[in-house]
């Protein structure tokens, strides 16, 4: 069953009471809810005691101008449609109007007919309207909505994917997890916004995706790697930047760029290409931080894990030499975070 619409309910706001009077009449005539209000203090006190659809008001009035409660009613209720009563046929004043957001202009004296015209176009505006802002709202909801799915399948994807490359090291799906959420602390810690720290979550679990190009035999050693070994095992960041470089896609590009410097070192002593300060990108220290973090406090093959507080104290020496002074002091501000983090991918 079809519901009934009730009458539009109208707010008229003028000081002369004879024509305030012979508007209400006329809105009651035509089967309009109405009241009466004589300035424009009187009518924001209606407004937010009352629901009205539309305002008409006159320009001219002691106190609050017809434009000054335009204005204000427009930036306090935007869902409301306004028609200003003039009796001088200004068009500067009625293009202010306009520009404000009146969806009329009518001039003293009218006939009833320009008046009932106006009121219909108003509220027919006021409508189609509301109706664009409900379509743009549910659009808006949708693409969030989607968005949010691509970007779960996304991280899906990439998780899975890490995993399968992790059973050739020792990293499990826990330790990527890990890694994606420490570095989502920092960068959000050091004013990233909330798209690029999404990115960052991402991205990071796939710092070491090279290291599918280096021998098992060189991952899976117990002991002391040789020289060659270690040249060898460098190489993954190269490899990594390869496999991720060239997609155009940023989430991809950022995990690069990760993956290729996030073992340079603050004094230029890191690798592949010995980097230094700031000329190493801001998302691969960050990485490099948590990366020497869960390594520290985490079981290795080649050694058991060290307790927290031994963990800092080696990382407290490369303050400076391997890791940035102040992301340093950031990482260790975080700390709590980083602990619930280590407590809920305790793999």
């Amino acid at each position: 069953m079809t519901a009934v619409r009730q009458p539009a309910r109208i707010l008229v706001v003028d000081d002369e009471p004879s024509l305030s009077r012979l508007v209400t009449q006329m809105l009651t005539a035509r089967g309009y809810a109405n009241r009466a209000c004589r300035s424009g203090a009187d009518a924001i006190a209606a407004l937010r005691s009352e629901k009205f659809e539309l305002v008409i008001s006159d320009i001219s009035m002691p106190g609050m101008s017809g434009i000054e409660l335009l204005s204000t009613v427009k930036g306090e209720y935007p869902g409301i449609a306004f028609i200003m009563l003039t009796a001088i046929d200004d068009h500067a004043t009625a293009v202010r109007a306009l520009e404000l957001g009146a969806f009329g202009y009518i001039v003293k004296p009218f006939e009833a007919n320009e008046m009932f015209i106006n009121i219909s176009n108003a509220l027919r505006r006021r409508e189609l309207e509301m109706e664009r802002d409900l379509y743009e709202e549910r659009l808006e909801k949708e693409v969030r909505e989607r968005t949010a799915e691509i970007r779960a399948a996304q991280e899906q994807v990439i998780l899975r994917l890490m995993s399968a490359s992790g059973y050739r090291d020792e990293e499990t799906g826990d330790h990527i997890r890990r890694m994606g959420e420490y570095a989502a602390v920092l960068a959000r810690a050091v004013g990233w916004d909330a798209d690029a720290v999404d990115k960052m979550r991402l991205a990071a679990p796939m710092h070491d995706i090279g290291k599918i190009g280096v021998a098992d035999a060189i991952l899976h050693k117990a002991g002391k790697l040789t020289p060659g070994e270690f040249t060898q095992i460098q190489q993954h960041s190269r490899i990594g930047f390869r496999i991720l470089e060239g997609s155009g896609i940023p989430l991809l590009d950022l995990a690069g760029k990760i993956a290729l410097h996030h073992h340079e070192k603050w004094d230029g002593s890191g690798y592949p290409d010995g980097l230094t300060g700031e000329s190493i990108p801001e998302a691969a220290r960050i990485v490099a931080l948590c990366d020497v973090y869960d390594a520290l406090v985490t079981d290795r093959v080649y050694r058991r894990a060290f307790k927290e507080g031994q963990a800092l104290a080696i990382m407290s020496e490369g303050r400076g030499s391997h890791f940035e002074p102040r992301l340093f002091d950031v990482f260790l501000a975080k700390l709590p975070e980083l602990r619930e983090v280590r407590s809920r991918f305790a793999g």
